[in-house]
């Protein structure tokens, strides 16, 4: 049913995220601003795994129990290698590396200063080719051609971007929303214009319509409380039911002329939530429950958010605290002003981050059930299926994105185990679909060992008639400590053929590749991981995102830097797979803006597939080896010598196909033959 007026609470989750996603970069900061500055210019490469062919883990898992540090932590690497470990310069050290994006030879990190730059085409050695200040947050950046886009949402970005924030409550300096850049010369980032909005933008994925080469579109997510008419005009955040302009329950659509992209201007508010009604959720996790009443016996302050029980970090409450004191005008707190500010504190919260406090017990019993999330936290466009994925607080969705001004909701579903629906990622055939729960938020610790496996986890779907059906969870299989934020967060497909092969990120879980092919039963099969960054309390850093760009794999460390790392052959993936997905090279990628990857016909490809049949045992052995034998053959020889030899070996291939591997065999047969009609 549609929600009413009556129904409609402020206290939305996307409201609840973003405070907690302040306190996530104010403990950040805490922690690295009096963190030893590095070496810039410096990269470092530790001891290396060497390739394991094995199925079987390292037990016991060496992630579990490393010992802490910044910038010395201890490391642990199965199937991976770390090449290179770019520590940030010095206007972004102790400051939050966010997304990343990449075109050609370069990585663009956010970060909430600005952008940094990196030459990645030696990775074991990456140079910094500039840096850019210009601070917001989160600063997540996307690519297309000359032009350059960075979200901006918090309350202290400037639309000149200076570093000196804003501090009014209102102001027109105050930049939330969109920047544009130029970078033909990506070593001097001209600043173009800016697209406002009335939450901001948490994220933005940016969509090259087939159809369409004179413009791209941007869909803002921003998650943000809707900023006051008075600061931009339109701004509204009533319940749609008051005010069908209303800011909340929708995305924004910002179309960008190539040619004139001074004129990128929103087009389209779509309202993509209609008669969604707030999920079912969970309560909290065994450990959860012990740190509540210890932090409760301790004098803690908690509040109550979303119904849920959270505790404010000391780094927090202390320039509360001293505020509320100001305003009182008096000295150092006393036991009654402590009392006071308890009191005190849930509205401090509502008008600092205009959200609710919630109190159950104030709760209309007959109100109904409360409107469903008021924003997307990211979306995952895939034009080339004409599909998105929206990863909108309580509800993962299937977008129809053939109109790109105008995308609509094919399907929307919930699930009691997901308490923030973060992220997606397609398959490569668009038959698959994967979401991710940032459960905590980013900035807890949500990996313990105590913590339920289907929570802040993936949660796999097929996508079948345009409706997604739940298939299975995977999170990261070791378990992390009380001082790591760990939970799942960014990560893309690896172009390994014919299977779905991910590298995620898990912030100071680190990072984890897994296969998701068979959607009942992912597995992991490599991963590297740090030990925290303090060991005493919660220090946040990890992986933000990490992503595959031709042939490496690049993560953004939010306190440590850019890691590089190459993906090393196993049990799980052979040395052709590795080398056919490094066959795939894009010109750029912006990972919510996801690709089609297509594999060149060679004949490390016909390989790879091979491999996958002798791994599955959809051929015989015989016909394993003298299928290699015949590649090797053909590959040694040349002209009509050549193509008779692959010729005759797909249509073998063909007459021996079968089983539940049969379409992989025809697939293999078809690069034979590909290969076969390419000899001249």
């Amino acid at each position: 049913m549609k929600a009413t007026a009556p129904n409609y609470r402020p206290a939305t989750r996307s409201g609840i995220n973003y405070f907690w996603s302040f306190l996530f970069v104010v403990g950040l900061l805490g922690v690295s601003a009096c963190a030893p500055k590095p070496v810039i210019t410096t990269t470092s490469t530790p001891a290396q795994p060497e390739a394991t062919y094995t199925t079987t883990a390292p037990s016991p898992d060496p992630r579990v129990g490393l010992g802490a540090g910044l910038f010395d932590a201890e490391e642990a690497a199965w199937n991976i290698r770390l090449l290179s470990s770019t520590p940030p310069t010095e206007a972004f050290v102790g400051v939050t590396n966010s997304d990343l994006a990449f075109t050609g030879k370069y990585a663009i990190q956010g970060n909430y200063n600005g952008i940094q730059v990196f030459d990645i085409s030696n990775p074991s050695n990456p140079s910094l080719v500039t840096e850019y200040v210009c601070p917001a947050s989160q600063s997540d950046v996307s690519v297309y051609g000359n032009l350059m886009f960075v979200s901006g949402e918090g309350l202290g970005g400037r639309l000149d971007c200076g570093t000196e924030g804003v501090k009014e409550a209102v102001s027109h300096d105050r930049l939330r929303g969109i920047r544009i850049f130029n970078i033909d010369d990506i070593k001097n980032p001209v600043y173009i214009s800016n697209v406002q909005t009335c939450r901001g933008s948490h994220t933005h994925s940016v969509l090259k319509d087939p159809n369409d080469d004179e413009n791209v579109y941007i869909y803002v997510s921003g998650s943000a409380p809707v900023r006051p008419e008075d600061e931009l005009a339109g701004c509204s955040d009533a319940s749609p039911d008051e005010d069908p302009n209303s800011a909340l329950f929708r995305i924004e659509v910002i179309k960008v002329p190539l040619d004139h992209p001074e004129q990128a201007a929103i087009v389209s508010s779509p309202r993509i939530f209609d008669d969604l009604v707030a999920p079912p959720t969970h309560g909290q996790s065994p450990a959860d429950i012990a740190e509540m009443e210890a932090a409760r016996a301790s004098g803690a302050f908690i509040v109550k958010l979303g119904g849920q029980e959270r505790i404010l970090p000391a780094r927090f409450v202390t320039p509360m605290l001293n505020s509320f004191m100001e305003e009182r005008g008096e000295g150092e707190a006393t036991a009654a002003d402590t009392l006071a500010f308890r009191e005190a504190l849930p509205g401090i919260i509502a008008e600092r981050f205009g959200i609710n406090v919630d109190d159950d017990e104030n709760e209309e019993e007959d109100a109904g059930p409360p409107p469903g999330p008021t924003q997307c936290h990211d979306i995952t466009l895939y034009p080339e299926i004409g599909l998105a994925g929206g990863a909108c607080g309580g509800y993962g969705m299937l977008l129809d994105i053939s109109d790109p001004e105008h995308p609509t909701r094919m399907d929307a579903v919930a699930d009691s185990n997901f308490s923030y629906w973060h992220s997606a990622t397609f398959s490569n055939d668009g038959t698959k679909i994967l979401f991710t729960d940032e459960w905590g938020g980013g900035g807890q610790p949500k990996c313990r060992a105590t913590d339920p496996k289907e929570w802040g986890a993936n949660a796999f779907f097929s996508i079948e008639s345009g409706k997604m059906e739940f298939k299975s969870y995977y999170k990261l299989p070791a378990a992390q400590t009380s001082v790591e934020n760990c939970v799942a967060h960014n990560g893309s497909l690896i172009p390994i053929p014919g299977r779905e092969v991910m590298v995620q990120s898990w912030y100071q879980g680190g990072i984890s590749v897994f296969d998701w092919t068979d959607l009942e039963n992912p597995i992991e099969i490599a991963y590297h991981d740090r030990g925290p960054v303090n060991a005493d309390e919660m220090g946040n850093g990890g992986s933000w995102s990490v992503y595959w760009y031709n042939g490496v794999i690049v993560s953004s460390e939010i306190a440590r830097g850019l890691d590089v790392f190459e993906l090393l052959p196993s049990g799980f993936i052979s040395e052709n797979e590795i080398a056919a997905a490094n066959t795939v090279k894009l010109d750029y990628l912006n990972t919510q803006g996801q690709q089609k990857y297509v594999w060149p016909t060679t004949f490390v490809l016909a390989r790879a597939y091979v491999d996958q049949l002798e791994r599955s045992k959809g051929l015989s052995a015989s016909r394993i080896a003298s299928t290699r034998q015949e590649l090797t053959n053909a590959e040694n020889a040349s002209g009509r010598a050549r193509r008779n030899v692959l010729t005759t070996l797909s249509a073998e291939l063909i007459d021996a196909a079968a089983g539940d591997e049969a379409a992989k065999v025809h697939m293999l047969a078809g690069v034979v033959r590909d290969l076969a009609s390419g000899t001249p």
